[in-house]
């Protein structure tokens, strides 16, 4: 089965304040399939986390169609609450979350059975990480 490592990251200055999200893909190899950043206007830090998953997500299903069913997709972001909320070990507090929780979850049932939540160190987060500082940057010009 094919794998794509998805790295994602959001991030707000100001909390909230101008956001960006970065999405960073890669195959199994470690080649860099595509990248996408984004801003999102104004934010906190965890709506961008979660908008960063659901853009992520999007792309994919936007790029690959049904055949997301038979992909092996590990998503990677250094939020821990983020990984641990979607995995339902926490529950979603901010009702501003919650739409995009549940546009995450849907997603998750109908195109990716084999997807997998990753929480990493932000060392290794730096090409998502990156991609969301220029989305701000983009804001903030």
């Amino acid at each position: 089965m094919k794998k794509i490592i998805v790295y994602t990251d959001g991030g707000a200055r100001g909390n909230p304040g101008p956001a960006g999200v970065g999405v960073y893909v890669i195959d199994s190899e470690g080649n860099m399939l595509f990248e996408v950043a984004e801003a999102i206007g104004n934010a906190t830090n965890n709506f961008a986390e979660y908008r960063a998953v659901s853009l992520a997500l999007n792309t994919l299903k936007s790029r690959y169609g049904k055949d997301t069913k038979n992909i092996e997709v590990e998503l990677r972001m250094d939020s821990e609450l983020v990984k641990k909320q979607l995995n339902n070990e926490y529950q979603v507090r901010d009702p501003g979350l919650v739409p995009l929780f549940m546009e995450i979850h849907n997603l998750r049932v109908s195109n990716f059975p084999y997807l997998t939540l990753t929480h990493i160190p932000r060392e290794k987060n730096k090409e998502a990480d990156r991609l969301a500082n220029e989305a701000m940057d983009s804001v903030s010009l």
